[in-house]
């Protein structure tokens, strides 16, 4: 765009004569009869149509004139781009020029880059190799490793279900005793235990008096004794043990015929208080364990 300053025309005395030709057709409207003559009527319409003109002309004069002035800035632009091909043509063949010196260039160092990549290839070979025999003896570490956890860990759970077991037979046995005070603390204490096992993963299953007897979930003190058709748990020698979600031992129960309770024979001893700790959670595990742990696969021992 150009510097130059645009020319502005003076509209006032346009607007003036506009002014004027309204007035006069304002003036012969009001005077004259109504409805108006035919000469009063044209004299009107014309002092408004040629007032409208004047209004007009000089907006329209300085629009041709801002058109011619964009049309030669125009044209200026062109012819200086016009100038500008032949430097641009000394610059296309400057750039070829410098364009065939980096072509060879580029040969040189294409040449230079297969004889590197040649020899990283052999550099990463034998550092692959050296990696493979580094993990092969480092993998047989950790195996020794692991398999050293895994005995500690079952040796661990060995000695928390045998101390669950202690546990469990002194509650017994304070519930046999009849003293309310010891069947109190005991179960305090045995629930404290149970609690403190079930942090780290082991959990207790108990199965109440009354409940129908499931081969997968409990089990007779013989293993050789079979339960009778529709028995039910009469009394839990030894509770289930749990481990992560996993049933490593089934409760040890004594059963009975289901039969229909009458009054002398209750379902559930009136002396006797509650010996089990809060639900476990063991419809879960007990429906994602059907068999014992593989102590190959999980580390765990089999049964306890």
């Amino acid at each position: 765009m150009s510097d130059q300053p645009i020319p502005q025309l003076n509209k006032v005395p346009f607007l003036l004569a506009d002014a004027l030709l309204l007035g006069v057709a304002a003036y012969v409207a009001f005077e004259s009869p109504h409805p108006l003559p035919l000469v009063e009527l044209l004299v009107v319409v014309s002092a408004v149509a040629v007032g409208a003109t004047v209004a007009i002309l000089p907006f329209l004069v300085e629009y041709r004139a801002l058109t011619r002035m964009a049309e030669s800035e125009l044209l200026s632009a062109t012819i200086r781009q016009l100038n500008n091909l032949e430097a641009i043509a000394r610059n296309v063949t400057a750039a070829t020029a410098q364009w065939q010196g980096v072509q060879s260039l580029a040969a040189q160092t294409n040449k230079s880059s297969k004889e590197i990549a040649d020899q990283m290839s052999l550099e990463v070979s034998g550092f692959t190799e050296f990696l493979k025999k580094a993990n092969d003896s480092e993998r047989a570490t950790l195996r020794l490793e692991v398999e050293k956890l895994r005995r500690v860990e079952g040796e661990w759970l060995q000695v928390v279900v045998g101390v669950l077991d202690h546990v469990s037979a002194l509650n017994r046995a304070a519930a046999q005793s009849g003293q309310p005070a010891l069947v109190q603390q005991m179960g305090a204490f045995q629930h404290a235990c149970r609690d403190i096992a079930r942090r780290v993963g082991v959990s207790v299953l108990e199965a109440r008096p009354g409940e129908e007897f499931d081969a997968e979930r409990h089990r007779l003190p013989s293993p050789d004794a079979e339960s009778p058709d529709e028995a039910v748990v009469e009394d839990t020698l030894a509770p289930g043990i749990a481990f992560q979600g996993r049933l490593l031992r089934p409760a040890i129960v004594t059963v009975r015929p289901a039969a229909t309770p009458t009054a002398a024979e209750p379902l559930t001893e009136p002396a006797a208080p509650e010996l089990t700790t809060a639900p476990l959670e063991t419809a879960n595990i007990y429906a994602s364990t059907t068999e014992a742990p593989d102590t190959a696969d999980s580390g765990q021992p089999a049964s306890l």
